[in-house]
């Protein structure tokens, strides 16, 4: 016993000077935070959170330069798009943002709490639904063929029968058909505007990708099937109420996209506002949104959505261009070359944006702006001191 204390005492003398350091422990970090529900979400000032507070500053004024030319009228819509299906606003909003650095606001500009459509962020939704269907074994594999859980003639086809899951998530379904009005070869400037199509030759499913928004309606609609309930209450109760967004966002359907579900009459929602309706939401709800991607999945102390749903989410297919289940990555840094390859987004038409960088722990959203956000990103990356963790 003598022998210990006298061993105690020396490695005390000899490294009574050196900090703490328990094995295997990360040094410490900033700490974990969640906004509560409402609007006091804490606020924390650019210097304490590891950024150079003027820097940063320079890149809000930068954003603020940068609105969209779309009109605030929405009075292009049907050139860009073609026939309306749903409804729209009156007018949209001016360009805003908010910037979250480990939860919390380091910047915002703004009327972030204003409802405006988020156009085609919703399939980054519908994906989170996807995945909430798998965590609960309601679909045993993203890899199942659809057909063997859908029976409503949607995939009768031999063609249709095989697609699966992943390629309905990944764009390469190939799916062939129409849904509410609007065919899935996108022929004709009357339904598809400026977007219009060239007639070609399918593929098999799997084998080719295209970014088309009658066949996210196809699979919106099969996860409607799956549930037997409106997907946006699936969302509110699994998603948006446990990471305590508000009560002002809305989905809407189309004027004709009604289905029977077990008898009752139900509205199937769209992975966008191409065609009007889609999800109308706010900026700050956004940004929980994103925080919970950020964060794996997870909320406080819940699992929303598993961390291996977060992981292949963003995972790259293995056709055009980066792109996981719904979601835009940077993984050969081309969306976005000033951004971490790890970073990645859920992108709508107009501009608007949730962009995930979860090496520096940062939220971004940015509504109605031009370019593709990186000129934004590398200001806010530049404004990061080198010491920051």
């Amino acid at each position: 016993m003598r022998r210990m204390l006298i061993s105690a005492v020396i490695a005390l003398t000899l490294f009574g000077n050196i900090p703490h350091v328990v094995v295997g422990q990360a040094p410490a970090q900033t700490s974990i935070y969640y906004p509560p529900p409402g609007d006091n979400w804490q606020r924390k000032p650019a210097a304490e959170l590891g950024f150079d507070a003027a820097v940063l500053e320079q890149a809000v004024a930068f954003a603020k330069t940068q609105e969209t030319k779309v009109p605030r009228d929405f009075s292009t819509q049907v050139q860009t798009f073609g026939a309306l299906l749903g409804p729209l606003p009156k007018e949209r909003g001016e360009t805003n943002g908010i910037i979250l650095r480990h939860g919390y606001i380091v910047a915002e500009w703004g009327d972030t709490l204003r409802i405006d459509p988020t156009y085609s962020v919703a399939k980054s939704f519908l994906s989170t639904v996807l995945g909430l269907t798998i965590d609960r074994g309601m679909i045993k594999s993203v890899d199942d063929p659809v057909r063997d859980y859908i029976n409503d003639g949607g995939y009768d086809a031999p063609h249709n029968a095989r697609i699966t899951w992943r390629h309905h998530a990944n764009q390469t379904s190939e799916w062939e058909g129409a849904m509410f009005g609007k065919s899935h070869d996108f022929i004709g400037v009357e339904q598809f505007g400026a977007g219009a199509r060239q007639p070609r030759e399918l593929k098999e499913p799997g084998e080719f990708y295209e970014y088309n928004d009658v066949r996210v309606n196809r699979f919106s609609l099969s996860l409607l099937r799956i549930w037997k309930r409106p997907l946006p209450e699936v969302i509110k109760q699994y998603v948006m109420d446990p990471i305590g967004a508000s009560r002002t966002w809305q989905y809407h359907g189309y004027n004709n996209s009604e289905v029977t579900i077990d008898g009752k009459k139900v509205i199937s929602v769209s992975g966008g506002t191409r065609w009007g309706g889609g999800l109308w939401i706010s900026t700050r709800d956004e940004a929980r949104f994103g925080l919970l991607f950020l964060r794996r999945g997870k909320w406080g102390d819940k699992q929303i959505v598993s961390e291996k749903w977060v992981q292949a989410a963003t995972t790259p297919g293995s056709l055009g261009p980066d792109y996981g289940f719904l979601w835009w990555l940077n993984t050969h840094k081309k969306q976005w070359p000033s951004a971490p390859a790890s970073s990645f987004a859920a992108l709508g038409y107009g501009s608007n944006t949730i962009w995930v960088d979860p090496e520096q722990g940062i939220v971004v959203v940015w509504r109605w702006h031009q370019g593709n956000g990186d000129e934004l990103f590398k200001r806010i990356i530049a404004a990061i001191k080198k010491d920051s963790g």
